[in-house]
């Protein structure tokens, strides 16, 4: 199936315009602040509050997201990541093979807790499974699957018992494509790979399309594969990264005011764009005219069949009333440009390219 064909399952059976942008989000979404409350109690031994009391706070929050995400119109959904703390440390967690040491520093008074490698990474219970099967009881919309991509598992972890980095990313590539395949088994058709790693070290970008390439083997061509890369040079890895066998690029643009953006109008990008709209670092809901104005510039690289409209990347850290409001008011921008789209209202120039195998 080519990647429009993917993307075309998850077109609403109502939809009321001819052309269709796809709305979804990255993944992480602002947590209730009771959330955190439960989890400051389900963490305090002298506190009356077990693990049946924990995991109704997290299905309780994961049911209230999903919900705001449907409220909002988006046509696919996510809970949020609800359930998750830091994208490698969640996962971590779930792999044997790895320990944890305690928190390192960063930058600033910003601690990681950074995982170690200790033996050969094997792979134990689901890690998503169980998430994935709740949020998609819980609401009528396809629901998009976000998972931290094998290179950023590796890279973002001290590595003490592989001869490289690029010996065990490839063995935590093998782990995600077991995992996505019970993903698959259970009803998952949108599964987004987060490689932020790749943007800081553009140079292993060989290593990320050969361990892409473990992680779809014998995955059903219906199965929507997107890769979401945060801000960086993309010049460094364009246009190589069209040979990674993804469906869908998601990419942070609105952060950098597009200044990239002609680094994708040649040669052809010849697969879908899940373009940044909204900058998830600026706690200011954009207005809907804003917006639109963004996603036009998507039509200056793609034409709409092959356009997605999302935020820049996960909004966890703005207040929850705004990262609502960008997602409400980017969906009525996409609404808005499908219906001038279909009237003949937009004439986008994207000149003739060069054929991205050439």
């Amino acid at each position: 199936m080519s990647p429009q064909e993917t993307k075309d399952q998850f077109r609403p059976e109502n939809h009321e315009n001819d052309t269709f942008l796809l709305t979804t989000v990255v993944g992480s979404y602002p947590k209730p602040k009771w959330l955190n409350r439960a989890k400051e109690l389900y963490e305090d031994d002298d506190a009356d509050f077990d693990e049946a009391n924990w995991q109704e706070a997290k299905d309780d929050a994961a049911r209230l997201i999903t919900d705001e995400h449907e409220r909002a119109g988006l046509d696919v959904v996510v809970d949020g990541e609800m359930r998750r703390t830091e994208m490698v440390e969640f996962f971590a967690h779930r792999i044997e093979g790895y320990e944890f040491n305690g928190p390192v520093k960063v930058w600033g008074h910003n601690y990681f807790d950074k995982p170690s490698v200790v033996s050969e990474v094997e792979y134990d219970e689901s890690w998503l499974v169980d998430e994935y099967e709740f949020t998609a009881a819980a609401t009528d919309r396809p629901v998009k699957v976000p998972i931290t991509g094998p290179y950023t598992l590796a890279n973002w972890s001290f590595n003490e018992a592989y001869d490289d980095e690029e010996e065990l990313a490839y063995d935590l590539a093998d782990l995600v494509n077991e995992e996505i395949e019970k993903l698959v088994d259970a009803g998952a058709r949108y599964i987004q790979i987060d490689e932020p790693a790749l943007a800081t070290t553009p140079d292993d970008h060989a290593i990320v399309g050969e361990a892409l390439e473990r992680i779809v083997d014998d995955i059903p061509e219906e199965v929507r594969i997107g890769l979401h890369v945060c801000y960086g040079d993309y010049s460094r890895i364009y246009p190589e990264i069209l040979e990674f066998p993804v469906d869908e690029f998601d990419l942070e643009l609105a952060n950098g005011d597009y200044d990239q953006l002609d680094v994708f109008k040649d040669p052809e990008f010849t697969k879908d764009l899940a373009l940044g709209v909204c900058d998830v670092h600026v706690a200011d809901v954009e207005s809907v005219d804003e917006i639109e104005d963004n996603i036009k510039k998507g039509l200056e690289v793609v034409p709409p069949e092959q356009l997605v409209v999302s935020p820049d990347c996960g909004v966890k850290l703005l207040p929850r009333e705004v990262a609502f409001g960008k997602m409400k008011n980017m969906v009525q921008a996409a609404r808005n440009v499908e219906a001038d789209l279909d009237a003949g209202n937009i004439d986008i120039e994207r000149g003739t390219p060069t054929p991205a195998d050439d």
